[in-house]
């Protein structure tokens, strides 16, 4: 299938101490408790956290119907209180949103909206038909809800609108070099299942002209050779200009395994001509998880000892509290 070039997003307006931030569950259902606790912990850096009481439904491993959790994403969309749109978790049943919302629609309305693993599916087809930057990030459930499970710095740069701030051994990333090289592009991106499965429906990703993000956990080497083969035989990772997977937490055969997930990637990534860097610390992660604006222009340099992932653009516009 023929690759659509990166286009420019709009950027939604900025995060404020003392803004609306609204939760939403568009895929499994929450545990009450940790939605708690995740929220205390929005509301000590200062925002106030607001969901709606049917976010607790559940139907199967869904948080309640598709119909219910795309009414509830859509209506935060449109309030004019909330700022900024977290969800509890992912898991899976966002697929089931797709056709229920009108991405136009929320396009008119742009917010900060992040999420990771089954959330990858809005945030890259919000990117593309909605085109305005989405962040791959921090959940309430999964991360808001630990200790140490946020990394604040990038949360802040990201979602304040700095001009261009930098990911590197310094930020503690986790990054190192697979192949060395410079390229400028697009960030985007998200989890890998997330990204291969698109494949073949109307909400294919779009990778001309990007840095492509990767990123996924518990899931074997061969598996993850499996889902990259897929993504390079359909054409996917042409025009790709560079890639940096993640932590890839827990992405083992067995613990006697004589081979590393690098060896695996650079079989498949190897021949492409194109920086690639591994470990960043975004999504499944084991702790601080970073915040990445998805469709802002970025430059990735990798040498043969150090990563650099410099954003050169802000994520967001600057604006005045909602509240």
């Amino acid at each position: 299938m023929a690759q659509t070039p990166q286009i420019a997003r709009r950027k939604p307006p900025s995060l404020h101490r003392g803004d609306t931030v609204g939760i939403v569950a568009p895929a499994s259902n929450v545990d009450r408790q940790m939605l708690e606790t995740g929220c205390q912990a929005l509301r000590e850096l200062g925002y106030r956290p607001f969901y709606f009481d049917s976010i607790l439904q559940r139907d199967l491993y869904f948080a309640g119907s598709a119909e219910r959790r795309a009414r509830e994403l859509e209506e935060m969309f449109f309030r004019e209180d909330v700022r900024a749109i977290i969800c509890g978790r992912g898991g899976y049943g966002s697929n089931y949103l797709m056709e229920k919302l009108d991405p136009q629609k929320l396009a008119t309305h742009p917010k900060i909206f992040v999420g990771y693993s089954d959330i990858t599916s809005l945030l890259t087809w919000f990117a593309d038909e909605a085109e305005f930057v989405t962040f791959h990030g921090p959940m309430v459930t999964k991360d808001f809800a630990r200790a140490d499970g946020v990394d604040l710095a990038s949360w802040q740069a990201a979602l304040s609108g700095m001009d261009a701030w930098t990911l590197n051994a310094e930020a503690n990333s986790g990054m190192a070099p697979l192949i060395e090289g410079s390229a400028e592009g697009v960030l985007y991106g998200g989890c890998l299942s997330m990204l291969a499965a698109s494949l073949g429906t109307p909400y294919e990703i779009r990778t001309q002209g990007t840095i492509l993000f990767l990123e996924d956990v518990a899931t074997k080497p061969f598996q993850i050779d499996r889902m990259l083969m897929h993504l390079k035989l359909a054409g996917k990772l042409r025009g790709v200009r560079g890639i940096v997977f993640g932590e890839m937490r827990d992405c083992v055969q067995n613990q006697t395994q004589d081979y590393t997930l690098q060896q695996v990637i650079l079989r498949v990534v190897g021949d492409l001509g194109i920086p690639v860097a591994y470990g960043l610390r975004s999504g499944h992660v084991s702790r601080q998880n970073i915040t990445l604006p998805l469709g802002v222009k970025a430059r990735l340099q990798v040498s043969s000892t150090a990563v650099e992932l410099r954003f050169l653009e802000p994520a967001t516009t600057p604006g005045n509290s909602a509240n």
